[in-house]
Parts: C-alpha cells; sequence; structure tokens
C-alpha cells in the first residue's frame, strides 16, 4: 500500500466526518479509514480534510426550542412503543442505539465497539466501555440483552415486535460482549439495530416516565401530548450535546409551527409544507431551509376488508385515478419523486427501477369504477394536516373524480387525535410513513399479513413466504431479484397509493448550526439535539 489514498470518496469523507461529531477515538478513525485504502502515513491527510470541514466550531450554551408537527396523548418515553415522529426525537435524545445510519446511509457504531458475525445467523456485540447510564449505572451486557428481549413480551406493546421475532437467542459472555442468535440469517442485523425503537435502556426498567438512558441529555419534564425537556447530560459518554436545553413540542398547524419560528419562539419548524416555505423565503436571510428526501410519503389507504375497497376494481380505479405528476407539482410544489406504489424509495440499494408508476388515465378508471358498481356514490375520503400534504393530494384526487362522474367526499378532520382515531381504522385514510433503512422493515411493518402497521390489510402467503426467502438469503443478487419481485406485488395487489415520495423541509433560524441530512428523516434522522448548536 501507498501513501496514496484510493478508492475513497466523499461519501468517505461524509463517513469521517460524522465518526468525529459521534466521539469516535483517533484508532477507530485510522481503522475506517485503512478499511476504506487509506495508508497509514495518509491517514493525516484525510483528518486534516475533515477538520477543514468542520471548521465550524460548534458553540456551547442556549437553550434549543423545536417544534414537530404531531403528538398525542400517547406520546411515550419508552423506545419500543414510539410511533410519532415526536417520540423518535425526544428517544434520539435520552437514549442511545447499538448502532446509527451515517448522512450516506451506511451502519455505524454508538454503544457498540463492533457487530461480527460469520454466518449472519448468530452475532457478536462487544460494547463501548467508559458509558453510564442518567443514574450513574454503567453500561453493560445485560442491559443489551434486556432492551432487545422486551420487544418479544407481548405485554410490552413493542412497534417492532415483528422485526424483532428474528431474534431468537440472547447471551451476556461477559459484561461487554453479548451474542445474538437469529431465526434465520439476515446480513441488515446491524442496519436492523439502528431503528430508534432499538434504543438501549438500564436493565429490569419498568417505569420509563424517568427516561434513564445514556443520552445526550437528561429528562427534566415530560407532558405527553404537551412538551417534553431535557438538560444536558454533563456525564455524557462522548462530546456534547452542545446547548445546555432542549424542549420540543408540536404545533399541529402548519402556518402556526412557521409563525412560531418566525417570531422568534422556537429554532426549528419542522416538516413545513410546500405553502409555507414562501412564508419563510419571504424573510431574507433570517432563516433557512434544511431539505431532505430520504423515503418518507404521504399514501392513500383503501381497507381490502372494507367496502369499498374489497372490491378490486374501485381500487384499480382509484390507482389510475390519482394524477402523481401534478401532485408532485401541485400538492408537493416540486418537492417529491413521483411513487410507484411500493415504499422502497428511490435512494435504496434495493429499488426496483424497472417498476413504473401507474399512468394518470380517467378513462380506465371509470371503467373499473363502473365494473365496481360505485361511480355516482359519494365515496368518504379521510384526510388531515397530521398526514403531511394529504388534504391538498386529497382536492386533486377528488377534482379528478368530478371530470368522470365519480363523487369522493373528502372529509378534513383535526390532526389532534388522527393517528388514534383513523389511521388503520377509516375505509379509505391517509398515512404518513417515516423512512426505514430496508425492504425487510419496510415489508414487515406495512405488508406481511401479520404487519402492525397493515394500513390496506393486504394479504399474501406468497409475499408472507418470500420475505423469510430474502432475509436468509447471503446472496446479494438474489435478494434483490427477491425484493424486485415484492415491490411489484405491492404496486399491483396491495390497497394503497403512494403518489410520491416526500422532500422533507425543516426550517430553521440561522443561529442554528451543524444540521445535516440522514437517510432516517429529517431534523437529521430525529437526533439534531444532540449536535445542533446555537450562534449568539
Amino acid at each position: 500500500m501507498n501513501d496514496k489514498i484510493t478508492n475513497w470518496t466523499r461519501s468517505d469523507d461524509a463517513m469521517i466526518e460524522t465518526a468525529i461529531r459521534r466521539g469516535a477515538t483517533r484508532r477507530e478513525l485510522l481503522h475506517m479509514m485503512l478499511a476504506g485504502g487509506v495508508a497509514m502515513s495518509a491517514g493525516g491527510l484525510v483528518l486534516g480534510r475533515a477538520g477543514k470541514a468542520l471548521a465550524a466550531t460548534p458553540v456551547s450554551g442556549g437553550a434549543l426550542k423545536a417544534a414537530g408537527w404531531s403528538s398525542s396523548t400517547a406520546d411515550t418515553l419508552d423506545p419500543a412503543k414510539a410511533s410519532l415522529s415526536t417520540d423518535y426525537v425526544r428517544c434520539c435524545s435520552f437514549y442511545n442505539r447499538l448502532t446509527f445510519l451515517d448522512k450516506s446511509g451506511t451502519p455505524q457504531m454508538e454503544l457498540a465497539e463492533a457487530i461480527e458475525s460469520k454466518d449472519a445467523k448468530t452475532w457478536t456485540v462487544k460494547l463501548k466501555k467508559g458509558v453510564t447510564f442518567h443514574d450513574g449505572k454503567p453500561l453493560t451486557a445485560d442491559d443489551v440483552v434486556f432492551s432487545l428481549k422486551r420487544h418479544l413480551d407481548p405485554s410490552v406493546g413493542s412497534k417492532v415486535a415483528k422485526i424483532a421475532a428474528q431474534m431468537t437467542g440472547f447471551k451476556a459472555v461477559d459484561k461487554q460482549t453479548v451474542e445474538i442468535t437469529l431465526a434465520s440469517a439476515n446480513a441488515d442485523l446491524p442496519t436492523i439495530l439502528s431503528m430508534h425503537h432499538f434504543m438501549i435502556v438500564a436493565d429490569g426498567t419498568t417505569d420509563f416516565t424517568k427516561a434513564n438512558g445514556t443520552g445526550a441529555f437528561v429528562k427534566e419534564v415530560f407532558e405527553p401530548g404537551v412538551r417534553s425537556v431535557g438538560i444536558n447530560n454533563k456525564n455524557y459518554w462522548k462530546s456534547g450535546p452542545n446547548v445546555d436545553s432542549f424542549e420540543y413540542f408540536a404545533i399541529s398547524d402548519d402556518n402556526a409551527r412557521v409563525n412560531a419560528l418566525l417570531a422568534g419562539d422556537i429554532h426549528l419548524a419542522s416538516a413545513i409544507n410546500p405553502r409555507s416555505m414562501r412564508l419563510v423565503e419571504a424573510q431574507g436571510d433570517g432563516f433557512t431551509l434544511s431539505k431532505t428526501t430520504s423515503g418518507n410519503y404521504t399514501n392513500l389507504n383503501m381497507r381490502l376488508d372494507m367496502a369499498p375497497g374489497n372490491k378490486r376494481d374501485f381500487v384499480e380505479g382509484m390507482k389510475y385515478l390519482v394524477n402523481r405528476e401534478q401532485i408532485v407539482k401541485s400538492a408537493l410544489r416540486g418537492l417529491g419523486e413521483v411513487g410507484n406504489d411500493q415504499p422502497v424509495s428511490p435512494v435504496n440499494f434495493y429499488r426496483n427501477t424497472e417498476l413504473k408508476a401507474r399512468d394518470f388515465d380517467p378513462e380506465k378508471a371509470k371503467f373499473h369504477f363502473q365494473k365496481a358498481g360505485v361511480l355516482g356514490q359519494s365515496i368518504p375520503i379521510i384526510a388531515s394536516d397530521a398526514a403531511n400534504s394529504s388534504i391538498d393530494m386529497a382536492m386533486i384526487i377528488q377534482a379528478a373524480g368530478a371530470e368522470i362522474g365519480m363523487k369522493l367526499d373528502v372529509q378534513r378532520v383535526p390532526a389532534d387525535g388522527y393517528w388514534d382515531n383513523y389511521w388503520l381504522k377509516a375505509p379509505i385514510h391517509f398515512g404518513n410513513i417515516n423512512p426505514r433503512p430496508t425492504p425487510d422493515i419496510l415489508f414487515s411493518l406495512l405488508y406481511t399479513s401479520d404487519a402492525p402497521w397493515n394500513e390496506s390489510h393486504y394479504k399474501s402467503e406468497k409475499f408472507d413466504k418470500m420475505l423469510i426467502e430474502a432475509r436468509g438469503s447471503l446472496d446479494q443478487d438474489k435478494r434483490r431479484a427477491i425484493y424486485n419481485e415484492m415491490q411489484g406485488m405491492v404496486a399491483q395487489e396491495a390497497g394503497t397509493i403512494i403518489p410520491a415520495y416526500l422532500s422533507n423541509v425543516d426550517a430553521t433560524t440561522v443561529k442554528l448550526k451543524g444540521l445535516e441530512p440522514n437517510p432516517l428523516g429529517g431534523q437529521m434522522g430525529y437526533a439534531f439535539a444532540e449536535y445542533v448548536w446555537l450562534e449568539a
């Protein structure tokens, strides 16, 4: 090996920068560079370049305030039960995961020092030393075993129980080593462990109101559906956080959320809609927009077990009635990419690039509506500000239906209580799905027969078997072929319409620095509070 940097890309630079922000040691950084083809003598060049990229030195101090778009009285401090973006932000502030995804989508180590396997079925996790919980207890293997096993307990009600079910064996080899055995091989385990639900909690925890984690903030206030406040963890095992305190709450009305930012009441307004962007842009240099396209989408769901979705021709008609191009152009103001009715995003390695979106064809839609016997009937569609841009999408679909005599009654309901009262329940309603890093996770959560968030009640024994086969294969080409077919099955057979993948836009004051895109979603994959800083 010579002193030149070979096979090194901007993505690799980003990986090093992220690792530095995450508190990686020099030894860890050099190991990463050696794996990437960088000679030891050239490592200083890479570190120097990363240092320049991070030359904007974080400022310590200040009280960070930010607003999300959704919350409910079911808000939780239990990572296993997290379901809203508000929960994810809170969990990222109070807890840590074994791994995390950097901005290139590559899994990196967090609480884990290393995660290794020879057969993708039995995995060995080495933990970092010197990590303590907020109450002072050291992190041990027992905490990891407890945190992972509790997802398998039905009484916990874990949102990722279906995904965690593949973990069948847990063993604390010693205080810093955990062995995880899977029911079958799954090379995605390090990526899966980066999900927000797999935060590590202290062994034996039953009271989550204290949020006793290893994270950057210590819980001071938690009022479900109202707000949460964390204060700087002075004993944090990594450098940071930069701010003294962090307050997070939801403002469901988009205009009100933006106006709170413009008035100086908050530093970040998350997930603003395209209309509100103009309000921010009109303010000049005092505010900025952070855009991320990472697989987030708003979808229209037709339950296949309820009328009218139980008529196949009604579902077909709706898929032809949706003008995806117009939705991207008008409802999203260009901030999106046309979707093809399946959840694997355009940036995912396993994306089926040959699967095209349905053409907008009102005449075909009319044919299927007539065949289903629903043309002329009034069909309710539930929409809400809780599902980003769903009201604008619904209006476009309603107008297209009116042109062919299809009466779609768009019923706008309040954001408060939407996820509890309408999502998964109403015959036709909108959902909003946050990014997930692998097809296996997306399909397990949303489309298998026993998926916890099976929005259209799609059931296919063939689909279920294919998912298990893909999960167990170490042959990437075979996995890609299986996932490609599964994407086609969802697009053709399920009762979900995904017209577009959304570009998430967070609006911030220019005083907020350090915000970066992340494949797990906006607000830096919901982990922004630990890394950003406030300039005076």
